[in-house]
């Protein structure tokens, strides 16, 4: 370990304050302008970390401190629609319940594609895109979106006319103008003036070919036992399966399948009944949240160590330079979604008993932070990519 590495302690009040249970969320039900639409209306729109693109200022947040990405969660029931919009900053789907239809295109030119649980879909920025549960059960969907700021949204022009025969406008600022019954309309100058023709046709269009390369299929993970330097203890049943930018990898050739630049990546964990990753500390914000089974997320070391129980559709939020071990207690594999700031690689720092273990079956981290063989090493390279 390098002992220069400052870590931080998470009282057991902080600690659990940055949990955000499924009792926890707060569901907003008109949160955009499409929401009182046919169709449409049933939709529940949790901001969980940051506050994303919501257009209410009613809109409940759980934790507003700036993460460099936001994270929501979109409900909604069978049939129902999320219309037409675009954004100017990352937007990742992990689709966690339902079948999902996704759109895209330049609102005239649209192209459609299925996902399911497990699966991960990262759109494009400045394209139209929409969504629809497609499914015979309740949908749920985590998103994460690039940045504190997103600066909102834009709706197709179909979208805000509709939404006006409802009395839902947006003002200048992109936020919600309800008019009551029998009032009048805002004036126009007030409002945000809709995309034209050109406008629309001057949006990229991307193929069904270019989407395939940014959409992760739950079937098509590469799972690795060796991806961590943690996940080489005995009996730690810990695997890890790239999914987004450049994450927590650390063995070589091990790579993400959906590239570019995002403002976070994602990586997919499972921990087998039992299993656990062993100790470590990152210094950047991580947000973790439970796809399926229980999971214990114990911070901080030894007499101040605490420890936090999660279930199916919780979230964390793990403050940076704060050690942590991350534990399955369920009777099935818990898995869980990763979400780290920045676009750079993540280089963890493990703790002593993470590396002497991991010495005793022969492996160590190269000066890269990649996992090697140690005979191979020599001592001038030993402990050099322990810690970032």
């Amino acid at each position: 370990m390098n002992t220069s590495t400052t870590a931080y302690t998470l009282t057991p009040e902080a600690a659990e304050a940055r949990a955000i249970r499924r009792s926890d969320m707060v569901a907003c039900k008109l949160a955009f302008i499409d929401c009182k639409l046919p169709g449409s209306d049933l939709k529940e729109n949790y901001s969980l970390i940051g506050p994303g693109v919501t257009q209410s200022d009613e809109q409940f947040v759980n934790i507003t401190e700036p993460h460099g990405f936001s994270v929501g969660v979109g409900a909604m029931p069978p049939g129902v629609t999320n219309n037409l919009h675009v954004h100017f900053t990352a937007e990742v789907f992990l689709v966690q319940e339902g079948r999902w239809r996704f759109r895209w295109g330049n609102g005239r030119t649209m192209h459609e594609v299925e996902g399911g649980p497990g699966d991960v879909l990262s759109v494009p920025t400045w394209i139209f895109r929409g969504f629809t549960n497609v499914g015979t059960d309740n949908g749920w969907i985590v998103t994460a979106l690039g940045g504190d700021d997103t600066g909102g949204i834009i709706w197709h022009p179909s979208i805000l006319k509709a939404a006006a025969d409802h009395s839902l406008y947006l003002s200048r600022e992109n936020m919600l103008v309800e008019v009551p019954p029998g009032g009048d309309a805002p004036a126009p100058e007030t409002l945000i003036t809709p995309l034209t023709d050109d406008d629309m046709n001057g949006l990229r269009l991307y193929t069904p070919e270019e989407m395939a390369s940014r959409l992760l299929k739950a079937e098509s993970r590469e799972w690795s036992r060796t991806a961590l330097l943690g996940a080489l203890q005995t009996g730690a049943g810990c695997e890890l399966a790239p999914v987004l930018g450049f994450g927590l990898t650390e063995q070589r050739a091990h790579m993400a399948p959906i590239a570019g630049a995002h403002g976070f990546s994602i990586d997919w964990l499972r921990l087998a009944p039992g299993g656990r990753t062993g100790r470590f500390l990152l210094r950047d914000k991580q947000v973790l949240s439970v796809m399926q089974g229980a999971l214990e997320i114990v911070v901080n070391q030894g007499d101040d160590a605490v420890t936090v129980r999660l279930g199916p559709q919780d979230v964390y939020a793990t403050p940076a330079g704060v050690w942590r071990e991350l534990r399955s207690v369920g009777d099935v594999p818990a898995e869980v979604g990763v979400m780290t700031s920045g676009d750079h690689r993540k280089r963890i720092v493990w703790s002593d008993e993470v590396v002497q273990q991991a010495e005793a079956v022969g492996f160590a981290l190269d000066p890269d932070g990649r996992i090697a063989s140690r005979r191979l090493l020599p001592e001038t390279a030993v402990g050099i990519g322990v810690a970032a």
